[in-house]
């Protein structure tokens, strides 16, 4: 048995440092480049459950090169391991078979190397554990809807508390890209098109992940959702000064504000360059420029990527060098790229400084995580695991209620009296109709185990329970009749539903119809994961359906579900109510039903726009001047969205007003604050999101028409005022000039607030003095705000 004596890396009293290097001195070359790789097992397509013809697999882009990743755990573990490859996240177990296998798996590499490194192992963390059984929280679109960090982070240490328990070590997530195009399959993974709303929301996942003890993976770093036409690895047509001002902040603020510890690589190239053989973004910014000192892991298959897609190396050899090079320390999930390090070491292709960069990084986090410790075991205790805990359900349902956007209230909502409602009365008859409302699917992402890797386990269900929409309509009015007819299906061009739902909508006093999303993975679904959109309509025949049902006269109410903005401005006008609910996860069918009722006072805020057209492309409300709302009358095309950005209604009222400002000039490094006074004027208790935007009224490039720059989710009882204060430093107006350095220059800013994007009604004008100044990666990230009471007000 080994010991601190004979491997002095073991000893914990050491510093962390010293136990690496005493350790990477007695690594041979074939042990260094061992701990960059990785092992899959869980996805060989071998289980004797799968069907032959079976086509559905949990990531076959591994399809798209010559195997490498078929070596037994035995043989590609025999110098010992980097990661094991989600022994969780891919078929169907029991806690108890989960803990067995992840023991297993440890032993195969502890018994069957030399110097019995242990690995590190990752998992999917997107909307939770990716396993079965786990609780499937709303997806990321829908945290970005809450408008609520601390929230955020309560989910994210929960699913830490989880995945630790399980013996998890890393979690892939959260998705920091910025979305760019709405046709995007995996806008559901992204919580917006804001790179601040992002940056808060992803920052504090990262805190909440690694407060539990586990590692968070940023990603994808970086551009990824700026591909051409909104389609998956497509090529993004984006300058170093978009992707400095936009793309970047979000992985930046994440890193500064809350120490993440790795990075995940993106599959696409930026004006040509894959990510992960650029050396400018993986080396020159993260490492030299942001001082990062976490690990970079490749997404999975990107590292061979660079040979068999992007064409950038002769074969997967060479594709391994360009992508240590460029400052990717760890391939996931199989190692095939880096297989060939070694022989390009011993031709001297190679340096093994290089390497030794990597292996350092892996080997400090094997101790931080305290791997490298003479007691630690891989053993994992299966004693009182819940995975879907009352708690983590408890948490569900809040991100759940705060996430549902209430568009319009129209004539029908809420549906029932709950003290300010409008009653339909307990003889009412409601028609269900659309294919969300019977499908309990429609509430998860494509991350989420039921719809992630259940498809190829049919007979083993959801592995949790998850009500219906239509199921929870009923539960929350149990009064009302409710009939229900399908119609069509999410995607297919099948319209011999239509009868049924046009004479359950004619008889009843009010139809809901349910409408919008199946998330699944690369053409198996309408969101997620290469499941990209031709434009903006809602999928299959849906809209059609929609407009079968308002032809009818009857009061329609509409309820969107979906992983991205579908364009509804040819039914806005008709509908008497219009419900938007970006995949809510596990609990979110009884929380579209509590809106719907009026149990839940609405308080979800539009993350993205809802276009008014189908083809309103780009979307989002980041745009200068020219090409902006303001730029009525130079084209033909509308470029004012149906709903905009931070948007959001409410079944109570709230006022934004009395704007103070603490002085109306500063110098390019001081701050002024902005106080405003929110209240709610309503009878019912309910949350408003008092948002502050900035313009700059002249830049040396053109910027965008104004830009969120803090928020602040504000909860007020009927009557109740808040004053809301901003504190907001020179440096959060900084921006790329044209020298590719970023600055805050003098000049004069519009400082907005209000409660959305095109909702300021308060506005003020700050003056920054003195010199241009050249900020860096010191610079001031994010907007303090305190919230008090105004006494007397």
């Amino acid at each position: 048995m080994s010991s601190s004596i004979d491997r002095p890396w073991l000893d914990p009293a050491r510093p962390a440092a010293e136990r690496v290097a005493l350790l990477l001195a007695a690594m041979t070359p074939a042990e260094k480049i061992a701990q960059l790789g990785s092992r899959w097992a869980g996805n060989d397509m071998a289980d004797a459950e799968l069907p032959a013809d079976e086509t559905i697999n949990v990531a076959p882009m591994e399809d798209v090169f010559a195997t490498g990743g078929s070596l037994s755990l035995e043989d590609a573990g025999r110098d010992g391991l980097g990661h094991l490859t989600r022994v969780w996240g891919s078929y169907p177990q029991t806690i108890e078979q989960g803990v067995a296998e992840v023991l297993r798996q440890h032993e195969v590499v502890l018994k069957g190397s030399r110097l019995g490194v242990p690995a590190l192992v990752h998992e999917e963390c997107l909307t939770g554990f990716t396993t079965y059984g786990a609780t499937v929280y709303p997806a990321s679109i829908a945290w970005g809807a809450t408008f609520d960090p601390e929230l955020v982070e309560r989910m994210a240490a929960a699913i830490g508390r989880d995945l630790a328990a399980a013996g998890v070590h890393q979690g892939l997530s959260p998705v920091l890209d910025v979305v760019r195009d709405y046709r995007w399959g995996r806008v559901e993974e992204t919580m917006g098109e804001d790179p601040y709303l992002v940056a808060m929301l992803g920052s504090a996942y990262v805190r909440g992940l690694q407060g539990a003890g586990v590692l968070a993976t940023l990603k994808h770093f970086a551009g990824y959702s700026a591909s051409r036409a909104g389609r998956n690895h497509g090529p993004v047509s984006m300058g170093k000064r978009e992707l400095l001002d936009f793309i970047l902040p979000t992985f930046e603020t994440a890193i500064a504000t809350a120490g993440a510890a790795s990075v995940m690589s993106s599959y696409s190239d930026v004006d040509g360059l894959p990510a992960s053989a650029d050396p400018w973004l993986f080396t020159d910014v993260l490492r030299d420029e942001w001082g990062f000192e976490g690990t970079v892991v490749s997404d999975y298959w990107a590292v061979p990527f660079l040979a068999s897609m992007h064409r950038v190396a002769a074969d997967t050899a060479d594709a391994g060098v360009l992508a240590l090079t460029a400052g990717t320390d760890v391939e996931l999930p199989d190692t095939i790229g880096y297989a060939g390090l070694l022989d390009k070491l011993r031709s001297g292709e190679l340096s093994e400084e290089l390497i030794d960069r990597a292996v350092r990084r892996v080997l400090l986090q094997k101790v931080q995580l305290g791997l490298l410790d003479e007691d630690w075991s891989p053993e994992v205790r299966a004693d009182g695991v819940d995975l879907d805990s009352a708690a983590n359900r408890a948490i569900a349902r809040e991100l759940a209620e705060k996430s549902v956007v209430l568009l319009d209230a129209g004539s029908a909502l809420p549906l029932a009296d709950n003290g300010n409602a409008r009653e339909v009365g307990l003889a009412a008859k409601i028609a269900v109709v659309g294919p969300v409302a019977g499908d309990p699917r429609t509430m998860m992402g494509c991350y989420a185990f039921p719809n992630h890797v259940l498809p190829r386990y049919p007979e083993r269900g959801l592995g949790i329970e998850v009500t219906s929409p239509i199921d929870a309509l009923r539960n929350e009015l149990p009064d009302v009749e409710i009939v229900q007819a399908k119609g069509c299906e999410v995607i297919g061009d099948d319209r011999s539903g239509f009868a049924a739902a046009v004479a359950a909508a004619r008889h009843a006093d009010v139809c809901v119809a349910y409408v919008g999303d199946l998330s699944g993975l690369f053409g198996h679904g309408t969101s997620g994961e290469g499941c990209d959109a031709e434009d903006l309509r809602l999928p299959g025949v849906q809209g059609e359906l929609l407009q079968a049902l308002l032809d009818t006269g009857k009061p329609v109410v509409v309820v969107v579900v979906s992983g991205r903005p579908y364009a509804l401005g040819e039914f806005a006008d008709r509908v008497a109510g219009l419900v938007q609910a970006f995949i809510p996860g596990q609990e979110g069918a009884a929380a579209i039903a509590g809106v719907l009722s009026g149990r839940i006072v609405p308080s979800g805020k539009l993350p993205v726009q809802i276009p008014r057209h189908v083809g309103g492309q780009p979307g989002t409300y980041l745009q200068p001047a020219l090409g902006s709302v303001e730029s009525a009358g130079i084209s033909g095309l509308e470029a004012r969205p149906l709903y905009p950005f931070g948007y959001g209604a409410s079944y109570t009222t709230f006022t934004v007003g009395e704007l103070r400002l603490s002085t109306d000039e500063i110098a390019s490094d001081g701050e002024f604050t902005a106080t405003v006074r929110v209240r709610n004027t309503g009878d019912r208790a309910g949350d408003e999101v008092v948002q502050l935007y900035v313009r700059d009224l002249v830049a040396r490039v053109a910027r965008p028409l104004k830009l969120l720059t803090g928020f602040a989710r504000v909860s007020l009882a009927p009557g109740q005022a808040a004053d809301v204060t901003f504190r907001v430093h020179a440096d959060r107006t900084a921006y790329t000039g044209p020298e590719l350095r970023r600055i805050v220059e003098p000049g004069e800013l519009d400082v907005m607030v209000g409660t959305s994007s095109l909702d300021l009604p308060c506005r003020a004008t700050v003056r920054i003095i003195g010199d241009v100044r050249v900020v860096g990666h010191d610079r001031v990230l994010t907007t303090p705000v305190t919230i008090q009471d105004p006494g007397g007000g």
